[in-house]
């Protein structure tokens, strides 16, 4: 009986990489982008100090669910 070296077992494994091609990734980027875009959107929409903190917020979590929803891909 030969013994495998870590490299031939690496080689021999296969490598699960079909959590990149999950739907649900997508439809998070998707929701984050418009949830973005309704932030980008309210900041044309007025001066006031109350449409300029929301559009931020909105701006900032549309960002973050993005960010997020890449980083699972990459993970």
């Amino acid at each position: 009986m030969k013994h495998k070296t870590p490299q031939e077992e690496t080689l021999n494994t296969p490598i699960n990489n079909n959590n990149a091609n999950s739907l649900n990734h997508y439809k998070l980027i998707t929701v984050g982008l418009i949830i973005g875009l309704a932030g980008i959107f309210l900041r044309f929409t007025g001066t006031w100090n109350l449409i300029d903190t929301v559009s931020n917020i909105l701006f900032t979590i549309g960002s973050v669910i993005c960010i997020k929803a890449v980083l699972d891909i990459l993970k």
